[in-house]
């Protein structure tokens, strides 16, 4: 395959029909994978997503805008089952529910991607609601562990929604262990360990999930207080920088981006500076409407001012 990916993420492309009031919905593409592909194309990566949509106007959509941003579109298929749907009820806090009980992302087929698609991989992230949905989860599951094998690092966000029952905890327990990086809010704390975090207390979450893979690198994210990035026994803290915030939506999703970014371009800068990164994509991401992936322009200029801020 020519010219072959370097940056693969794979899962759910879906659309959010976000209830406007007065029985009027607005349909925006999303997907938390699609977005951490579409940010890491955005930061100048040679990036695909492997995934399937559908092929009416909802599936239109999400491929003109893979198209928009540079995507390498080989990998990602069309099937003419029903789109995904992510029913956004209420924003802040949000409350929403999926309709797509035989929708396209559950068609997609890794045995039918290009051959050879796969020999320049550096990265492949994976997460999100695709591995909660069956037959999709097991063959991501399966598709994470043989790229492992090929030497491949592997990125993981469970990015937690309510479908993830008692069921997901063999998945949670097979991504983590193939994982090189694991990405993780303090509400996906909550949600993935409920028995741990009946109030605010997270540490005995987060070491249940690092116990999972001591060695992964590990990046907790927690709005506006600030992320902590660990390696082994090293940990390093950070607040984001300060922005006009326009819309924070898609922001967990970029700062993944950010992250996989700093790690692929600059594997031997100081963890803090591999913090930080992250940091300025999901900050610059929060600048426009919407999951829009953050500018090159706007994450180096926030890079920039938290880097300042450790050396003066």
């Amino acid at each position: 395959m020519h010219d072959a990916p370097l940056m693969l993420c794979a899962g759910e492309a879906l659309t959010d029909m976000i209830h406007q009031g007065e029985g009027h919905w607005q349909a925006r593409a999303g997907g938390s994978t699609w977005n951490v592909a579409r940010a890491l194309a955005a930061l100048g990566e040679r990036t695909a997503f492997a995934g399937a949509i559908s092929a009416d106007r909802f599936g239109d959509d999400l491929w003109s805008a893979s198209e928009a941003v540079g995507l390498d579109m080989r990998l990602l298929q069309r099937s003419p089952r029903s789109p995904l749907l992510a029913m956004v009820e209420q924003g802040e806090p949000p409350r929403y529910f999926f309709i797509g009980d035989d929708s396209a992302d559950l068609y997609f087929d890794p045995a039918a991607l290009p051959e050879g698609w796969s020999r320049q991989l550096r990265w492949a992230h994976f997460g999100g609601i695709s591995l909660a949905r069956e037959p999709l989860a097991g063959r991501l599951v399966a598709l994470a562990e043989h790229l492992k094998e090929q030497g491949v690092a592997i990125s993981y966000d469970p990015n937690f929604r309510k479908v993830m029952d008692e069921r997901y905890t063999p998945t949670l327990h097979r991504m983590a262990a193939v994982a090189d990086l694991i990405k993780v809010s303090d509400d996906d704390l909550r949600g993935l360990f409920p028995d741990l975090c009946p109030g605010l207390e997270l540490d005995a979450a987060l070491q249940r999930l690092r116990a999972l893979n001591p060695n992964a690198l590990c990046l907790l994210t927690r709005g506006g207080h600030g992320a902590s990035l660990y390696r082994g026994e090293e940990r390093v803290d950070a607040m984001a920088p300060a922005v006009a915030v326009v819309d924070t939506v898609g922001a967990g999703d970029a700062s993944a981006a950010g992250l996989l970014h700093s790690l692929s371009r600059h594997p031997d800068r100081p963890l803090q500076a591999h913090l930080h990164a992250a940091l300025a994509a999901g900050s610059a991401a929060c600048l426009q409407a919407g999951a829009t992936p953050p500018t090159p322009l706007a994450m180096g200029r926030l890079f920039d001012q938290l880097q300042e801020k450790v050396s003066s």
